[in-house]
């Protein structure tokens, strides 16, 4: 009888996806512990379950000659060099809807912390204070302006429905608008809007595409949120905003440097910052598990795949 195929699993993913992976054809090897254990799991590698700890680099591929499929569970994949990849002829799979809902939540909910003031209030009542004077603002009426528009950015747009908000957004690889938000030129967005919510994939292309020039654009005492990815924003460009009071406030889950080493920044009293959680609710992890999971029994039963994702240079 022939071996089976081995799975590693190089970061913790949810324990029933696991479970159910066990009971697959294959082969299951838990490389979470660290660096050493994925170093001895890879020359059997069939598949790899990665998050975003691991780092899918053309050395790592190279260390796995068995290797021949990637999942990612969850949605970004610039943790994955997908050029080395295709050099190698891999697969690589995500989970593109599995974080949708808990990102959709957590962004909103910055919203609210933001233009109400709430973190303010927390941190002076446990300071001993009990400051009940007017401030903040309803988040009813205002427009929020989206950067990047793609399935997240749409659900949290139809989730604002009830706030009676505007939407306006900027995404240059979409041609019309798949719902009632008219899609505008990015200078349009940043200066339209009370609330602008970044939600681009990162490319080299716009590294730093909220830099101090689009900063300047945004309407003095507005918002910006980032949950997508932190170089997208530039954080010294952004601390100069707040301190100068060009923005009111600002929301980051993502930072160019994870953990955040501005301290400075992620102090500042007009921050909300959060450790990059968008997609850690138990709900989003266990889709995002069973989303990779699904693929993988697929690949190794011979079936189509649901979710790979188109590498550079031509299709899948």
């Amino acid at each position: 009888m022939p071996d089976l195929p081995t799975v590693v699993v190089a970061d913790p993913i949810d324990a029933a996806a696991v479970e159910r992976l066990r009971q697959g054809p294959c082969r299951v090897v838990d490389a979470t512990a660290g660096p050493e254990a994925l170093a001895a799991a890879l020359p059997e590698a069939w598949g790899l379950i990665v998050r975003s700890r691991t780092k899918v680099t053309a050395d790592l591929i190279g260390r796995a000659p068995k290797l021949t499929i990637v999942a990612r569970a969850g949605v970004g994949v610039d943790n994955v060099d997908l050029g080395a990849a295709r050099a190698r002829g891999l697969r690589v799979v995500n989970a593109p809807g599995a974080a949708t809902q808990s990102v959709v939540e957590l962004s909103v909910a910055l919203y609210l912390l933001l233009i109400r003031g709430l973190q303010g209030s927390i941190d002076s009542t446990r300071r001993g204070r009990w400051d009940r004077s007017t401030h903040g603002r309803e988040l009813a009426g205002k427009t929020v302006g989206f950067v990047g528009y793609g399935r997240i950015a749409r659900a949290i747009a139809s989730a604002l429905g009830p706030f009676h908000i505007a939407t306006r957004a900027f995404d240059p690889l979409l041609e019309t608008s798949p719902d009632a938000t008219p899609l505008l030129g990015l200078d349009e967005v940043l200066s339209g809007s009370d609330i602008v919510s970044v939600h681009a994939a990162l490319t080299p292309q716009n590294h730093h595409l909220i830099d101090a020039a689009a900063i300047a654009k945004m309407r003095r005492g507005s918002y910006l949120v980032n949950v997508a990815r932190g170089s997208l924003v530039d954080e010294a460009a952004l601390f100069a905003a707040l301190e100068s009071g060009q923005l009111a406030g600002a929301a980051l889950d993502v930072f160019e440097t994870e953990p955040p080493t501005r301290a400075e920044l992620v102090n500042h009293p007009r921050l909300i910052p959060t450790p990059h959680i968008g997609a850690a609710t138990v709900e989003g992890q266990a889709r995002a598990g069973r989303d990779v999971v699904d693929e993988l029994l697929r690949a190794l039963r011979g079936e189509p795949l649901m979710s790979q994702v188109p590498l550079p240079g031509g299709r899948p």
